[in-house]
């Protein structure tokens, strides 16, 4: 399976030990080389760099590390192909525009009979490359496209009922975990994946790591927070990064499986899904 990585934070930071750490994973701690990708938003558009290599061997990861990139939001994968050849066109995070913003999306899992089933959603929105992850991020926009109509901003609620009916779509045909951003919010859908102690494929399929640092200005100094680098010694910061694994030696939890969570400016905004029993439930703002 492939293997996500996400941060969203309140002023733009870099990611640094969590990336070169994530980095590993592709081909080097993990057997995911068959191509890496990050997207670095910067307002409403993304700085995206691919490469169909491993990322533990790429010069683009040092070129990332010298380069310093700041960004308040950041989406990552690396690749082990299952469906499709190792190339760009398959290479995630997957990117196109949508009322007029750059809409960004990374899955991993293998969603089987997916294409055939639900081929028609797609409209005039078509994958490029021919991975199960591609035609799903196709059929998401397919359905969001609706919301954003010319001078429309749908609300978050809006959004959330569409991201969540999709998330409940995928876990149909498998493994659903997916990264997805319209560069307001990012979205984190956690489901299952195959788990390295004892090989069997079940939840949790995602982490979460929220994280808060105080400014100079209230008279303490700011704790860091691992793995990523500020820049700012006045900021306040606040930071939540989610990966397939836990990256850091921190207390990362497991995003329930099912749910889809919103998250803007580094704090969870609102979640949905995660029933018990295993049913979708509406619409719930986020305590944090």
């Amino acid at each position: 399976m492939c293997e996500l990585l996400a941060m969203s934070s309140l002023e733009p930071a870099t990611l640094s030990i969590s990336l070169e750490a994530f980095s590993e994973r592709g081909g080097l701690s993990a057997p995911h080389k068959d191509g890496w990708g990050a997207a670095f938003y910067s307002g409403r558009d993304a700085r995206r760099l691919r490469e169909t290599g491993a990322a533990s061997r790429s010069s683009g990861i040092r070129f990332l590390r010298e380069q310093q990139y700041r960004s308040n939001l950041v989406l990552a994968h690396v690749r082990q192909a299952t469906k499709g050849a190792v190339s760009l066109e398959n290479t995630q995070p997957f990117a196109r525009e949508l009322g007029g913003r750059m809409h960004v999306f990374a899955h991993n899992g293998d969603l089987i009979g997916l294409e055939e089933a639900t081929g028609p959603e797609l409209g005039r929105i078509r994958p490029i490359g021919d991975t199960d992850s591609e035609h799903a991020f196709c059929i998401l926009l397919a359905r969001m496209e609706p919301l954003w109509a010319p001078g429309e901003s749908p609300s978050l609620e809006t959004r959330l009922d569409a991201i969540t009916r999709f998330a409940a779509l995928l876990r149909r045909f498998g493994p659903a975990n997916f990264l997805y951003s319209d560069s307001e919010y990012l979205y984190v859908h956690g489901h299952e994946r195959t788990q390295e102690a004892s090989g069997r494929i079940e939840p949790p399929g995602l982490y979460s790591l929220c994280r808060t640092c105080p400014s100079k200005r209230e008279g303490r100094n700011p704790r860091p927070i691992e793995g990523l680098t500020l820049g700012l010694t006045e900021a306040r910061q606040r930071v939540t990064l989610v990966a397939s694994v836990p990256l850091t030696a921190e207390a990362w939890e497991p995003v329930e499986e099912g749910e889809v969570l919103a998250i803007k400016g580094g704090r969870i905004m609102a979640r949905t899904g995660a029933a018990e029993p295993r049913q979708e439930r509406g619409f719930q703002p986020a305590d944090a």
